[in-house]
């Protein structure tokens, strides 16, 4: 039995009414994908660590900031690990499939 390719046909955009313009630096591949979010959930992070910090030196007179900032860096951690379970299930899931 032969497993051929996917083939993907573009969507024509005068069929959606709509003009639509290429997605530029879309050649990314999944692991620099991966590895910019998770960048961006440790500097989520780090901004908040940096905001408790200031709050506890007294650089910092809202405390909304760090609630905000703490916030922001759970739900991105929350989100995280989600998609990690997911990735993980998939895998196994792949594994457990015979050939």
């Amino acid at each position: 039995m032969r497993v051929e390719a996917l083939k993907l046909t573009p969507v024509n955009p005068t069929s959606i009414g709509q003009a639509v313009s290429p997605v530029e630096g879309s050649t990314k591949n999944f692991g620099e994908f991966l590895t910019e979010a998770l960048g961006e959930v440790n500097n989520l992070q780090q901004n908040a660590a940096a905001a408790s910090y200031n709050l506890a030196a007294g650089k910092l007179q809202d405390i909304s900031q760090v609630t905000i900032a703490a916030e922001k860096a759970t739900i991105a951690m929350q989100l995280t690990m989600q998609v990690r379970n997911k990735v993980v299930d998939a895998y196994q899931e792949v594994m457990r499939m015979s050939v």
